[in-house]
């Protein structure tokens, strides 16, 4: 199960990742842009790292506020998360009866 929850991670934050850049991009050229709701999604799903990192990157929605601060916010639970799954703190998803 472990691998599953890795590749979802991987897979959820590089999603994120490319639609950010994707949205600095359509910005640029005046594109329909991607929402915001889904950018923020993403960022729900497991997304949040790979969001920050690609608005860091490419210096996108740095300042747009309230989303940069609930990209952030999401980015630092999806790390305190991480680091507890990381050190052992698993739910028990079976109940014992």
């Amino acid at each position: 199960m472990s691998l599953y929850i890795i590749a979802w991670l991987i897979a959820a934050n590089l999603i994120a990742f490319v639609l950010m850049i994707l949205d600095k991009k359509f910005a640029e050229s005046g594109a329909r842009r991607i929402s915001e709701s889904t950018l923020l999604g993403w960022a729900l799903v497991s997304g949040a790292i790979g969001t920050v990192a690609a608005s860091r990157l490419v210096r996108h929605k740095t300042r747009k506020q309230p989303f940069a601060t609930k990209m952030v916010m999401l980015c630092a639970a999806e790390i305190v998360l991480l680091a507890l799954w990381a050190l052992g703190f698993r739910v028990q998803l079976t109940s014992k009866i």
